[in-house]
């Protein structure tokens, strides 16, 4: 089985210390993060409205969140040193929301996916977590949210046929240790195992499964910090 899970943020460089394109403190702004999904594309760079906001951001990793003007933005992006887009995208924003864009699917096919977060805080003692499906090279999965060192041969899927580019709801969780099991829908053939995760109440967490970096397997796991 591959046992690999990465915690991010990794602080990728920002070119424009915490703001993309406004000043603090005004009630027309969201915030955005940006991961970069695709497994076989190079490290690239992201503009938002012309300007560059990250540079040289690698596969399998993602920004903090930053601030935007709410409204249609245009998001850019393309090749680290390059001037030619392979995402050229105008999502639109709304007012005090928060936003995850991930640049998904293989190179020749690359697209934004762009999800809205609750980052509201869960309920006392609780977790929020969603799961998202980044792996091209992997058909729909089952998902497995369970107590560490869990038979996973005698339990029931949390998560069932997960297609590539779905997004679970958030599943509201008491806190405490878990372990997640990604399973090819309908089997328990393990593809890929977090080992425990620690998770204290009030955190909300995105988990996102990608391929091996270039393409396939071993598959791998991302888990965004979105609270606390």
């Amino acid at each position: 089985m591959t046992r690999l899970f990465r915690l991010l943020p990794l602080g990728l460089l920002l070119i424009a210390a915490n703001v993309f394109l406004v000043g603090c403190g005004s009630d027309e702004e969201s915030r955005v993060r940006v991961v970069h999904a695709s497994p076989d594309a190079p490290n690239v760079d992201v503009l938002v409205d012309g300007k560059s906001v990250l540079t040289n951001v690698p596969f399998g990793t993602a920004s903090d969140y930053l601030t935007v003007k709410a409204g249609a933005r245009q998001i850019e992006v393309r090749a680290t040193g390059t001037s030619q887009d392979v995402i050229n995208a105008k999502p639109d924003f709304a007012s005090k929301k928060d936003y995850t864009i991930l640049a998904e699917d293989f190179v020749a096919n690359i697209m934004p996916q762009v999800l809205i977060d609750n980052n509201s805080a869960p309920d006392s003692g609780k977790v929020r977590v969603r799961v998202v499906h980044g792996a091209p090279s992997a058909g729909p999965v089952d998902v497995y949210v369970v107590a560490p060192g869990s038979d996973i041969s005698i339990q029931t899927p949390t998560i069932s046929n997960l297609g590539f580019k779905s997004v679970t709801d958030y599943l509201s969780v008491p806190a405490g240790s878990y372990e997640v099991f990604v399973t090819p829908t309908g089997t328990k053939t393990v593809a890929i195992s977090t080992g425990t995760i620690a998770l204290a109440a009030g955190q909300v967490r995105t988990a996102v499964a990608l391929d091996a970096a270039g393409g396939g397997t071993p598959l791998t796991a991302i888990l965004l910090a979105d609270l606390n």
